[in-house]
């Protein structure tokens, strides 16, 4: 940082390099947050943790954001256009408790899901709406002002997870269903009855392209990773194949007149996650094998990243890695957040190295609804965001919980860097008696007069 500052002071660094400089170091600083916390509870429940806030009893403090399991979770990526001024000295340091509540509540109705959620998105364009989906075979759209559903979609089936592209001016939600077609619910329209056919099983997880508008990447439990033209009467534009690491060329070795191709597997299992790259230059994926894998998608070449027999995968719901945004890093480098049964894991994309295992701690158990028996949720990561214009990172998970993790404050580095001093202190201290013992024991036994008979 040093060096940073002082190329900008001396004109040679620019400041996107020194912005860039922080931002990185900000992200390998990244850690829990335990003292930001999430309750969704009322009433004397939430009073009861703020007294022990208060208070300073750890043990009293124990809060959910959900009464069951977080399935997905979302961050609004807008700020208002106003100018404000906030004090943010309690809910960013987090040397200090701090207890958020939810704003706003969806009720429970005939109008609401029915079943549980699976995923959540706000709509790209404006943060006064957002979409979920849900096992209940619905697609809503709820007014983020109102918590009230705008607009409902039945698509016959349990909904995995929906994308909605961040780029394009169609307004069509793609849908991964249990049914084997990629389904597409029209906002404009009304309409959901356009589909994709090519999987041969249910479809898991779909993103569209940050970069093409009419482009769509789908993940299916029959192993493959599929890509679409929504333009094309053919839909299909092929599969991945991770046997091919060369990818297909075509004409102009960008895949000019080059034929589809229609057999290979991404995975030897279950895909159940598709995620591109902010530059729509590389596309990953995760499934059931419990590998991830890194597509070119230039070629469509398997970009052989390895990330090790580390990475667990084993559940049906949709599994989404976390790409940390381009203006955090260095141009052509990307940091990828991998939820974990019981960490997060932090590697680098192309080369595979484990940078950072960020440990969850548990939660004790919660009562079930009706009964004075306790629920034993095996918690597990289910969802990742990050907050747009940060570098913050919050995780749902199946125990109810809602977690923060964010940079280290220099508060916090300089208080482990005297306690690491205290220890080393300690350690040679323990040395130097150590020492002193084993010389004062020589010097008996060379004092002592010894005869040779």
């Amino acid at each position: 940082m040093n060096s940073q500052l002082l190329g900008r002071a001396l004109g040679t660094a620019g400041p996107e390099a020194l912005q860039r400089a922080e931002l990185t170091r900000r992200l390998h600083a990244i850690q829990a947050a335990p003292r930001v916390l999430f309750d969704g509870r009322n009433g004397q429940y939430a009073a009861a943790t703020e007294r022990a806030i208060e208070s300073g009893d750890d043990a009293g403090v124990s809060t959910r954001a959900h009464r069951a399991g977080v399935n997905c979770i979302a961050i609004d990526r807008f700020e208002e256009t106003s100018i404000k001024l906030w004090d943010l000295e309690e809910s960013e340091n987090t040397s200090k408790e701090y207890l958020n509540q939810p704003a706003a509540v969806v009720k429970r109705s005939a109008s609401s899901h029915q079943y549980g959620i699976t995923h959540l998105c706000f709509y790209p364009f404006d943060s006064l709406a957002f979409l979920s989906s849900s096992y209940d075979h619905k697609l809503k759209v709820y007014a983020t002002e109102l918590m009230t559903a705008s607009a409902t979609f039945d698509l016959d089936s349990a909904v995995y997870s929906h994308s909605l592209s961040p780029i394009a001016d169609h307004l069509l939600v793609a849908c991964a269903t249990q049914n084997s077609a990629v389904r597409l619910a029209d906002l404009r329209s009304g309409a959901s009855t356009h589909s994709l056919a090519g999987h041969h099983r249910a479809v898991l997880s779909v993103a569209w392209s940050p970069h093409q508008e009419y482009i769509l990447a789908s993940g299916s439990s029959d192993g493959t990773a599929r890509l679409w033209d929504i333009r094309r009467s053919a839909n299909s534009l092929g599969v991945l194949d991770l046997e091919d690491s060369v990818g297909i060329v075509g004409e102009d070795g960008l895949g000019k007149n080059a034929r589809n191709r229609e057999r290979g597997k991404a995975h030897t299992d279950a895909v159940n996650g598709v995620v591109w790259t902010d530059d729509g230059t590389h596309l990953v994926t995760a499934g059931h094998d419990e590998r991830v894998r890194v597509w070119n998608m230039n070629s469509g070449a398997n970009a052989l990243s390895h990330f090790g027999p580390i990475i667990k995968n084993a559940h049906l719901s949709s599994l989404l890695p976390l790409l940390v945004p381009g203006y955090v890093m260095d141009p052509g480098k990307y940091v990828m957040f991998y939820p974990n049964q019981k960490e997060i894991l932090m590697f680098d994309l192309f080369e595979g190295t484990l940078l950072k295992r960020l440990r969850i701690p548990g939660l004790p158990a919660a009562p079930v609804r009706g009964t004075a028996a306790q629920a034993h949720v095996r918690s597990r990561t289910t969802s990742l965001a990050w907050r747009t214009g940060h570098v913050d990172l919050y995780s749902a998970h199946s125990d109810g919980s809602i977690r923060a993790w964010l940079p280290k404050t220099l508060d916090e580095a300089q208080a482990e860097t005297e306690e690491s001093g205290e220890g080393d202190d300690a350690e040679d201290e323990s040395r130097k008696r150590k020492r002193e013992a084993l010389d004062e024991v020589f010097r008996d036994l060379t004092k002592q007069k010894i005869t040779f008979t």
